[in-house]
């Protein structure tokens, strides 16, 4: 009964509906007790009366709010069946949540669509998690039983039903996944691998589709997983009950036969299966009788496929599984054997014996044909001691048949789960513990109900006795355990239930007793039953139907279901002849032959010993064993029942209830009536009446304190919580009977908590009334003293609006007096302005035209002047031109004959100085260069002479026609008389008119000018905006060309980035084999030392050591391989045959063979043919290359020569400078030419490399052909030495004898106080120092053993040192130092040349330097998993669980108690509480230990990179795993967390590389819970502000929103679907996961870093070392 006080107006009920089960209202009065009926609005608006004539008859009241959605249903106030189906329905809908919690039961509810919460991902997020911490999930069921089984060593369970279809099968398989990744360590195993592999076989043998269910199990199952002491799995074993053999040979309408049969049909066409002579499904009888072979979105085709390769991983060898296809597609041909009636009567009947699916049948199974056909159609029959032979009906022969079909598929049911137990069977160690997953069968009823029904339903009844029984035990181990006086807890006990069926004459053994009647029947038994527990001993679950005198009804704890009568006998017998299974038995097929063996009664044995019934039918013959007839079905399932209860009992069990919310198998479709079904039948609602009976809410002392401090005022006391909470209570709650208080928490009846929320919420609201009246108080004098100041404001600045508006006035009077007065004066001043112009413009004009007079005048006066000026000065002119030339012809003729006088005598004097030649023999060259220059020169001066003449020429000409023209002109003014002045006048006009006409042709040809300058500028900008154009459309396809670069180097690096990711996977797992295997070989040392048996090396198994994956060097990119000579005398021994691949390799490249020499060792023929083959390789690449330059050179003298031509054609066309253009041209061609020498300089010093190569080739030939014999019998390694120029000094010697110590004391046996104490890399110096002696000597083979050591050496180190962060830190920069030093004097290099002064190392520890490299990766692995180690227990509680801000979670907790199991264990709480400052300083301690070791800022940012990702991933997985941290407060403590970690990132300038974008993800989903939640601007800003998180993740944040206190809100289901429209539109890219992958390893670039030079000399080696015996060279 309800409290009766909490019935008040406002109050939310739920009340009865046939259609929604139970729909909510709300009161519109207050009840009191008397009243007939309340009044009742339902949520669609409706106002009813409800009848109350019983207090029993109040509606159960609704939930607080803040309750809704909660993840426990025994959390909520009011536990009853409509809050129950409620919040099941909300979580389901609303919140997509398929699972929630139900005390220790896991409800799950069938989505019927995949969802992506079971990925490898979720599995991380929830190991090791407990139940109260994170959201219900399967994977915390399994974990949480794996956790109690690792710390009691107890056995457990997980007991999974359900109705077919509600996901059963599925939850088991994902139950196995999680045992099998977290029980499979570092690594899955075979063991593991068998586990899952066992999957897939199973439900093609065992599962079909029905209407219900498409993927349906019909059998049960019991698998027990075995853990060994390690807490990894070890075996498995599989227990069967209750096979559905009927459905091999029958199937109703709209189903399938089992998945085996239509896969082996689909597959029919494949090579192996062509023998088995199948075809499609819709031919054989028991496969088409459902109407419906296929399965939308099935593939059996690849179903099949992977059994076939689960098969495999099992160990079933190929020919076994093509025996059992055989065997299966014998029975698909037995159905189609036709049986023909004979006989008058038709009683007898006969098989073809050449009927084909016979003849298939027998060949398949290897039987005697002709006697199967007899004897499926006759039996024997014993009489008076005689065997008769019985023909058989139709009818019955075909059920004989069928009866032998389903006896065929049991018995290879049972052999092949034998095969699995023994695959799957515990091989690695003795088992500890083990976890069973029981897969079963849930209730049954339908319209018509037989013998699988009955048994079924049985099993149901003992489940729910044990789940009943176990719920209670939990129950009141929690009183006890709390101290608290209880009282004995009345409960729906089924015994009478369970007696009825297996109790003495019960139904089990009256059917028995009637199967071994002779002439029993279906109608004898159920008379019996009507006798016995109707009317001698009535039983009040057993009762007759009215109508029928063939059927019994028996109530169950779920239902009352109605059984038929009819077929209880057969079913219970299982008959199968004797005839038919001995001709099996006969068979030829070891497979057939061996189902057919009489097998031990006792069946298979389980993990721990306990022997399981394997379920057979009897065999019928004319005289049957008594044993035999009492292993009958019901029997035999009776025995298995019981030995699997024992096995329950035993364990400590977890229950998951599968519910299945439509019928339809719409995805997300819930519907109430058959939810509410299912959830009566599993045993759900029971364990809500079993906790509401008791104490169901329960608070710890310091949750209540925190959640009703308000209401303990009166006696607070912080100190001793309990006594306040058992004072104030008294006087909250009067009834002591509705509360009690135990040792650690306080326990409240149904109601109770709800009755303290409305005190607490009464309570909030009296305060919050008394804040209002003084905060409104407040407000309104506050409001006062504004009106009376405001008021007094508004007069003030009235009266000082009226001064100014009287002051204006005044203003404006005197202002119009001035206007007038200045605009009277304007008028005036402007009638005396215009006369005064007037005036002046006529003086001017009259001024001006006399001033032009005069003007003329002048002009026509100096015109004159001029013109009599120019003519004198013509005349001068003229003589001084005559007198000049007469001087200089005078001139020339004096000079000429002084320079014939001087030619004489030159002639003469060079007849007489023969002797000068024979003094300056060396001239003559000289002279002829000067004979030609005198020559060029005399031909230039010829033709300078040539052109002077005939300027002169036309010079002369000119003057000839101007004197001639100024004679004339002379003439003329001699013979006219002077002009007239007035003729001069006219001569002026005319002059002027035509200066007039040209001036106008002048401006008219300017115009056209103009017209012309207007034409050319639009040309001009017309061309211009081309050009822009051009340039616009140049300038697009070139960033159109980048970003097509720029994606395929996006592409390419990501491609590399993965290539390099998976390399570093591959050492990895490399590094994992060889701790793995190093741990066995130490094993077998200790069992070898401890005197275990020993094995000879004939009985010992190969050992292979995997080799160390490595990329191939920087000159690996030719396409053939390097092969080294190796002078190990075992392998010289050993003769080796000759390399198909080198053979090619010399054909490829037309290297002839040379048969002509026969060398004794097949090594050096191997090393010289690799040589020849390489140098006539390099030789090839070398000679392409150089045609490729010169072809370059070509093309760079075309486009030299190009520009030139195209100069003249640009300068003409763009009318551009042209010293402009050729300056450009020079800075072009002389770029060009330097490009041409750089590829001159190129090609030059390849030719030079060519001729060295062939100067080797010739130099090894020689050597190979004059090595001593001596030497190749011995097998010392053939090695020419480098010859050296300089002797190499500053290096460190080390003798061979004191290698082993160097090694021990640098290395295997150095301190970590000494380690720590060195300089950086000085380990990595003195190896190299010593190295790089040893080479300089030519001793290259111990060089590469000294390195070869050092690396093995280290690899020790790092194992020893596995969990030593410095020492990690101190080996990673030692190797990539001498990995970079290597690289730096490497003759390899790719500079050319070896920096530095020590010389360069031989090319022979190419090798090395890549494993130098893969320990660098190692060693960074091992830095990141031991920071890793240490940072991953402290993520959650420092980012998410600790609180930074002080106080800030302090108000307001949650209305969710405490419900965690009874009997688990929590947390054990730390000494010291983890907080950001703990991650920080782990974080420092790796900071310190890398920059001690001075590595490279890039490689400290990669490591940074990865754990702010591990960070990020693993708070945001946790985060969307829990409802209680999705609060508002929660995600503002977060953003703060995170905002130190970023500080502290940047204090170190780590902030780059992607650093902080890793946090960004962490970043968004704080914010997301800080934002505003309610409208739709709201909804896109959420939208558009993270990007960083998948459209999943927002939308599973919104759902697990939960307010922190009663004034929040929560995020409405509008908002939720409007988000996730708005994701719908923005493109999801790669983020489409819901939580993040933890194990992503991103790949690590070691970046080459020019290391300083080294000598012996600076290195300072301290005594600790003990490296004395080291000498400086």
């Amino acid at each position: 009964m309800e409290t009766a006080e909490l019935y008040i107006k406002g109050a939310s009920v739920w009340v009865p509906d046939p259609d929604a089960v139970w729909v909510s209202a709300q009161l519109l009065q207050d009840f009191k007790p008397g009243d007939r009926y309340i009044l009742l609005k339902l949520s669609d608006g409706r106002e009813v009366q409800h009848p109350i004539s019983l207090p029993s008859d109040l509606p159960p009241l609704g939930n607080p709010d803040i309750l809704e959605g909660v993840n426990d249903l025994t959390t909520l106030s009011f536990l009853h069946e409509a809050a129950v189906l409620h919040n099941l329905r909300l979580r389901f809908l609303d919140y997509n949540s398929i699972y929630t919690y139900c005390g220790i039961v896991l409800v799950a509810i069938n989505p019927y669509e995949q969802v992506p919460i079971y990925g490898e991902e979720v599995i991380d997020a929830y190991s090791g998690q407990d139940k109260a911490d994170m959201e219900p999930h399967i994977f915390l069921v399994a974990e949480e039983a794996y956790r109690m089984m690792t710390r009691s060593s107890k056995n457990q369970s997980i007991i999974i039903s359900g109705e077919s279809g509600s996901g059963k099968t599925v939850s088991a398989k994902f139950t196995m996944r999680y045992f099998a990744v977290v029980g499979g360590a570092a690594q899955r195993t075979s063991v593991e691998e068998k586990v899952l592999a066992s999957n897939p076989i199973m439900e093609a043998i065992g599962n079909a589709k029905t209407t219900r269910n498409d993927n349906s199990s019909r059998f049960g199952k019991y698998i027990e997983i075995g853990f060994g002491h390690q807490g990894d799995v070890i075996g498995a074993n599989v227990r069967t009950y209750l096979l559905e053999k009927s459905r091999v040979v029958f199937q109703a309408s709209e189903e399938r036969n089992y998945h085996i049969f239509y896969q082996l049909c689909t597959c029919r066409d494949l090579p192996e299966m062509r023998g088995l002579k199948l075809d499609a499904a819709e031919d054989f009888r028991y496969t088409n009788q459902g109407g419906r072979t296929q399965i939308p979105g099935t593939d059996d085709a690849a179903d099949f496929e992977r059994i076939r390769n689960a098969f495999s991983i099992l160990g079933v060898h190929t020919d076994q599984q093509m025996e059992l296809f055989q065997i299966l597609a014998a029975i698909l041909h037995l159905g189609n054997v036709r049986i023909q009636a004979s006989g008058k009567s038709g009683d007898r009947s006969y098989i073809d014996v050449e009927d084909p699916s016979l003849l298939v049948f027998s060949k398949l199974l290897a039987v005697e044909r002709a006697q199967m056909a007899h004897w499926l159609c006759h039996r024997h029959l014993a009489a008076g001691g005689e065997m008769l032979v019985k023909p058989m009906s139709g009818q019955q022969a075909s059920e004989a048949r069928d009866a032998l079909a389903k006896h065929i598929y049991a018995q290879l049911f049972s052999w092949m789960v034998r095969c699995l137990n023994g695959a799957l069977r515990a091989q690695r160690g003795q088992l500890m513990s083990f976890i069973g997953v029981l897969d079963i069968y849930g209730f049954e009823t339908f319209d018509r109900n037989s013998f699988e029904q009955f048994c079924i339903n049985y099993a149901n009844e003992k489940l729910q006795q044990q789940f009943n029984l176990h719920v209670f035990q939990l129950e009141q181990e929690e009183y006890v355990r709390e101290g608290l006086q209880w009282s004995h807890i009345e409960f729906c006990d089924n015994q009478p239930c369970i007696a009825l069926i297996e109790g003495p004459l019960g139904l089990l053994d009256l059917l028995d007793e009637e199967c071994r009647m002779p002439k029993g029947s279906d109608e004898n038994w159920a008379q019996k039953l009507y006798d016995q527990h109707w009317n001698h001993h009535p039983c009040p679950h057993f009762s007759k139907p009215r109508m029928s005198n063939s059927a019994f009804v028996i109530v169950h704890f779920a239902d009352v279901v109605q059984y038929e009568c009819q077929g209880f006998l057969d079913k219970n017998r299982d008959t199968v002849f004797e005839e038919p299974i001995n001709i099996l038995r006969a068979s030829q097929s070891e497979l057939v032959a061996e189902l057919f063996q009489q097998h031990p009664a006792g069946g298979a044995s389980s993990l721990l010993g306990l022997k399981c019934i394997t379920p057979h039918g009897g065999l019928s013959s004319g005289k049957r064993a008594a044993r035999a007839q009492q292993l009958t079905v019901g029997f035999q399932f009776r025995q298995s029942l019981h030995l699997l209860m024992d096995t329950l009992n035993s364990t400590n069990p977890h229950y998951v209830r599968c519910i299945k919310p439509n019928d339809l198998k719409q995805p997300f479709a819930f519907d109430p009536k058959r939810a509410v079904q299912q959830l009566r039948a599993c045993g759900v609602l029971e364990t809500v009446r079993i906790s509401a009976a008791g104490y169901p809410s329960r608070w710890t002392y310091p949750e209540f304190f925190e959640r009703y401090w308000m209401l303990l005022c009166k006696t607070l006391d912080g100190e001793d919580l309990q006594t306040t909470c058992r004072t104030a209570l008294a006087d909250l709650i009067p009834d002591p009977d509705k509360y009690c208080f135990g040792k650690t928490k306080v326990f409240f009846r149904a109601g109770q908590v709800a009755l303290l929320e409305r005190l607490r919420a009464e309570k909030l609201r009296v305060a919050a009334v008394a804040v209002q009246r003084r905060v409104r108080g407040w407000l309104a004098w506050t409001g006062y003293q504004k009106t009376r100041w405001a008021a007094l404001t508004l007069q003030r600045y009235t009266r000082g609006v009226l001064a100014r508006r009287w002051a204006h006035e005044r203003r404006c009077i005197r202002a119009t007096v001035v206007i007038q007065k200045t605009f009277r004066m304007l008028a005036v001043r402007r009638l005396y302005l215009l006369i005064r112009e007037a005036t002046v413009t006529i003086q001017a004009f009259t001024r001006g035209m006399l001033a032009r007079r005069s003007y003329r005048k002048l002009v026509i006066e100096r015109a004159v002047v001029r013109l009599q000026a120019r003519v004198r000065g013509w005349l001068v002119w003229r003589a001084f031109c005559r007198l000049q030339g007469a001087v200089l012809l005078l001139q020339c003729c004096v000079r000429r004959r002084a320079a014939r006088k001087e030619l004489q005598r030159l002639r003469l004097e060079a007849r007489s100085v023969e002797h000068y030649r024979e003094l300056n023999k060396g001239m003559e060259v000289k002279l002829m260069q000067l004979q030609l220059r005198a020559d060029q020169q005399a031909r230039e001066t010829a033709g300078l002479r040539e052109a002077l003449l005939t300027e002169r020429e036309a010079h002369g000409v000119e003057v000839a026609r101007l004197q001639g023209a100024l004679a004339k002109m002379e003439t003329q003014l001699q013979e006219k008389p002077l002009v007239a002045p007035a003729e001069l006048v006219r001569e002026q006009e005319e002059r002027k008119k035509a200066e007039e006409r040209g001036l106008q042709q002048l401006s008219q040809l300017a115009q056209e000018v103009e017209v012309l300058q207007g034409w050319n500028r639009s040309l001009e900008e017309e061309r211009a905006a081309l050009l822009n154009r051009l340039q616009q459309q140049e300038r697009l396809e070139e960033e159109r060309v980048a970003r097509c670069v720029a994606k395929a180097e996006e592409g390419v690096r990501q491609e590399l980035e993965e290539e390099r990711r998976r390399y570093q996977g591959l050492l990895r797992d490399f590094s994992r084999l060889e701790q793995r295997y190093e741990n066995l070989h130490e094993m077998n040392a200790l069992m070898e030392r401890s005197g275990g048996p020993r094995c000879s090396d004939s009985s010992q198994s190969p050992v292979l050591e995997l080799p160390s994956p490595v990329f191939p060097s920087a000159g690996a990119s030719s396409p053939f391989p390097m092969y080294e000579l190796d002078g190990r005398a075992n392998e010289a021994a050993a003769p080796r045959t000759a390399d198909p691949t080198l053979d090619a390799l010399m054909a490829a490249v037309e290297v002839p063979k040379d048969v002509a020499e026969k060398m004794r060792w097949e090594d050096l023929r191997l090393a010289y043919d690799a040589v020849r083959v390489a140098n006539k390789f390099l030789e090839a690449q070398l000679v392409s290359q150089r045609a490729q330059w010169e072809e370059e050179l070509s093309v760079l003298r075309l486009q030299v020569q190009a520009p030139r031509q195209s100069s003249a054609v640009q300068v003409a066309t763009t009318g551009t400078d042209p010293r402009e253009l050729l300056d450009t041209l020079l800075s072009e061609n002389m770029d060009l030419v330097e490009q041409v020498e750089a590829g001159e300089q190129r090609c030059h010093r390849l030719s030079k490399e060519l001729r060295d190569l062939r100067h080797t080739v010739t130099l090894r030939s020689t050597l190979v052909h004059t090595a001593p014999d001596s030497a190749v019998a011995c097998g010392q390694e053939v090695v020419s030495p480098q010859p050296k120029d300089l002797e190499v000094t500053g290096l460190l010697e080390c003798r061979k004898k004191d290698e082993v110590k160097l090694i021990r004391n640098l290395i295997t046996e150095l301190r970590v106080d000494c380690a720590l104490s060195l300089a950086p890399g000085l380990p990595a110096s003195i190896l190299f120092l010593c190295l790089c002696q040893m080479d300089s000597t030519g001793d290259h083979a111990r060089a590469r053993a000294l390195c070869v050591t050092a690396i093995s050496a280290v690899k020790g180190a790092l194992k020893k040192h596995c969990s030593d962060m410095d020492m990690t830190a101190f080996w990673l920069r030692n190797t990539c130092l001498l990995k970079d030093l290597l690289t730096q004097h490497s003759t390899l290099n790719d500079a050319g040349s070896v920096s530095g002064d020590l010389g360069p190392v031989s090319h022979h520890l190419s090798e090395q330097r890549q494993a130098l490299g893969d320990l660098s990766i190692q060693a960074y692995q091992q830095l990141l998993s031991i920071t890793e180690g240490h940072l991953q227990p402290l993520i959650v509680p420092a980012v998410l669980e600790s609180e930074t801000i002080p106080g800030l979670m302090g108000f307001g907790g949650k209305l969710i108690g405490s419900r965690k199991r009874a009997g688990s264990n929590s947390k054990p709480s730390a000494t010291e509480p983890v907080t950001m400052a703990t991650v920080l300083r782990k974080l420092g301690a790796l900071h310190t230990a890398m920059s001690r070791q001075v590595l490279p800022l890039t490689l400290l940012e990669q490591v940074f990179h990865q754990l702010m990702y591990l960070l990020a991933a693993t708070a945001l997985n946790n985060l969307l795993l829990r409802k209680d941290m999705c609060c508002w407060s929660r995600g503002l403590q977060i953003r703060y967390n995170v905002s130190l970690l970023e500080e502290w990132l940047r204090s170190r300038g780590l902030q780059t590389s992607g650093t902080l974008a890793s946090l960004e993800p962490l970043i968004q989903a704080a914010q997301l819970l800080q934002v505003s939640k309610k409208s739709d601007t709201d909804a896109k800003a959420l939208v558009q502000t993270c990007t960083a998180l998948s459209n999943q993740q927002i939308v599973k944040i919104l759902t697990l929103y939960t307010p922190c206190s009663d004034f929040e809100e929560r995020v409405t289901l509008n908002f939720i679907r409007t988000v996730q429209r708005l994701l719908k539109e923005r493109p999801e890219g790669q983020l489409r996961q819901l939580l993040l992958d933890v194990h992503r390893f991103f790949p690590v670039t070691f970046p080459y870093e020019m290391p300083p030079p080294i000598r012996a000399e600076l290195l300072s080696i301290p005594d600790s070392l003990k490296l004395s015996f080291l000498r400086r060279v």
